[in-house]
């Protein structure tokens, strides 16, 4: 779906007017009606506004565009709902709710993470331990949170 229907559906399911949406995210209802067409899109600040008062991540309002993946635990982050949010619930798009909540990181370390993946992750092919934790450390190590750790 393209970030104009978004917008729509998002606002229509909601209850509200453009003229109604145009006022809590402080633009015009032209503005919103020119979303709703696709003539133009929200920029940056209105887009974390819009984000803010529908409960959405920008990825979202925008078609999803971006295929988010955790940059600590490197799970996909396919839906808002496992996305974390910052202490003013603001999505934070680079980490799921498990490993970033309320402004603070889960893991400060990959110990502890890398213990986790190796007790929850399937293992069919039975792959020694030691092994899967090198190959969980090669991928980790290339994710933002742990460059340089």
């Amino acid at each position: 779906m393209e970030s104009k229907e978004i917008l729509k559906q998002l606002r229509e399911s909601h209850g509200l007017t453009q003229e109604q949406l145009a006022a809590r995210v402080h633009v015009t209802r032209q503005a919103v009606s020119r979303w709703e067409t696709g003539e133009t899109r929200p920029d940056t600040d209105t887009l974390k506004l819009l984000s803010k008062e529908f409960d959405v991540s920008i990825n979202t309002l925008l078609g999803s565009p971006r295929q988010l993946v955790c940059q600590c635990c490197g799970m996909p982050l396919q839906e808002d709902g496992v996305i974390s949010k910052e202490p003013d619930g603001a999505f934070n798009e680079d980490y799921c709710k498990w490993c970033y909540a309320d402004g603070a990181y889960t893991y400060e370390s990959k110990g502890p993470l890398l213990d986790f993946m190796l007790a929850h992750m399937p293992n069919p092919e039975a792959i020694p331990d030691d092994v899967r934790r090198a190959q969980f450390d090669a991928y980790l190590s290339q994710l933002k949170h742990w460059q340089g750790a």
